[in-house]
């Protein structure tokens, strides 16, 4: 599996956990806005690495301006579940990394 299909799973399921209503608003208020820097840099990693491994990225991008408006509390949360399903989509559509042959 490439790394950004990992980073994308990953990233997606913490992005749909955040966009739980109540749960994820206290848990991003708790910790003082925290998790919200750490996705940021999770989606640009994610990014990179989806650029280097020319795959979709837009799941990617819309997790940056997720992580920048987030804290606005209606329209975060329903950032935070699109983003989420964004970037489960992508990953689950990522085509599987070619492995060589043991013959080769």
């Amino acid at each position: 599996m490439k790394i950004s299909t990992i980073l994308k799973w990953t990233s997606g399921g913490i992005e749909a956990f955040l966009g739980i209503p109540i749960l994820g608003g206290s848990i991003i208020l708790s910790l003082a806005w925290a998790p919200l820097w750490i996705m940021l840099a999770l989606h640009i990693v994610t990014l990179i690495f989806s650029i280097q491994e020319k795959e979709n990225k837009h799941g990617s991008i819309l997790g940056i301006v997720t992580s920048c408006v987030g804290w606005i509390p209606v329209l975060g949360m329903i950032m935070h579940i699109v983003t989420g399903v964004f970037l489960l989509i992508d990953a689950y559509k990522a085509p599987p990394k070619e492995t060589a042959s043991v013959g080769e």
